[in-house]
């Protein structure tokens, strides 16, 4: 059993009633209690009754509880036990910090293992061929944007990053087909991205999207790269999407590097070399 049964849980819990919510949360809090408890030991845990529990069960595809808990070992043994941030107000800081890590790393894995490796190739390709790579994002995928323009203009890569709807638009209509604009959302459903997006593409650009698979913006762009990171609505969850977007552009970026050969190397060198003089030196000797 791979990850599919916490990426399911995932996926439904915004549909969950609120009491099989409770359920859900509570075995992704604490799975390997989970697996050596008789179904009257979780309801009590999680404070509902026992018929909840078999209707989470059957909700996620088990034919029962007894099949649940065959599935959930089964995913515990094959060492794919990251599951989604949730916590308890009563938590302490040693166990909010080991979810929210757990969490993170599940989510990686999860969006490694359904990448498409055609289509990130030919997303590299287009990136080494560009004349020039623009990055549009807003709020936590602004952030993004701003670090994507810091790992690719030391490509020797004209790039440039825009988190404002008026410098995406003004960006956008003075494209030229060759250049490169990589669309960046955690929803894929900003408006304004997406008008950003279809005037890029006007002017004959090609547009490489970040984004959800099935959103609008997915619709929109030449070449999707989809993120698809479930984020719940509790008020304490991170936003491991934006951690995901961050490790895929480094996945470009190393990319583009290897694909420009050993004259860029050398160049990256060189940018390493000259941050020497703005840093102390280290210590020799140092414990």
């Amino acid at each position: 059993m791979s990850r599919a049964l916490f990426d399911e849980m995932r996926r439904r819990m915004e549909h969950f009633r609120r009491s099989e919510q409770k359920v859900a949360r509570f075995v992704l809090r604490q799975p390997e209690e989970v697996i050596h408890m008789r179904i009257v030991d979780l309801a009590t845990e999680a404070k509902v009754s026992e018929p909840t529990v078999v209707r989470f069960c059957r909700a996620l595809g088990c034919n029962g509880f007894q099949d649940f808990k065959l599935q959930l070992a089964q995913m515990l043994a094959s060492g794919s036990q990251f599951a989604q941030f949730s916590m308890n107000d009563s938590d302490s800081v040693a166990e909010f910090s080991q979810s929210i890590f757990d969490s993170t790393v599940g989510t990686l894995l999860s969006v490694r293992d359904r990448l498409d490796n055609q289509a990130l190739s030919q997303a590299i390709n287009v990136l080494t061929m560009a004349n020039r790579v623009e990055f549009y994002g807003f709020g936590a995928s602004g952030a993004v944007a701003s670090d994507a323009q810091h790992k690719f203009f030391r490509l020797q890569i004209s790039t440039a990053a825009y988190t404002d709807p008026h410098m995406q638009n003004m960006s956008a209509v003075t494209l030229n087909e060759g250049d490169v604009v990589v669309a960046i959302s955690q929803t894929g459903r900003t408006r304004a991205l997406v008008a950003s997006v279809r005037l890029a593409r006007e002017t004959g650009a090609t547009v490489i999207g970040l984004c959800p698979s099935g959103s609008p913006l997915a619709e929109e762009v030449t070449l999707p790269l989809y993120i698809d990171v479930h984020e719940d609505t509790e008020i304490y969850t991170p936003m491991s999407s934006r951690i995901a977007h961050l490790v895929l552009i480094d996945v470009l970026a190393v990319g583009v590097a290897k694909t420009r050969g050993p004259k860029l190397a050398e160049q990256l060198r060189e940018v390493k070399k000259s941050l020497n003089p703005l840093r102390f030196p280290e210590q020799e000797g140092k414990p």
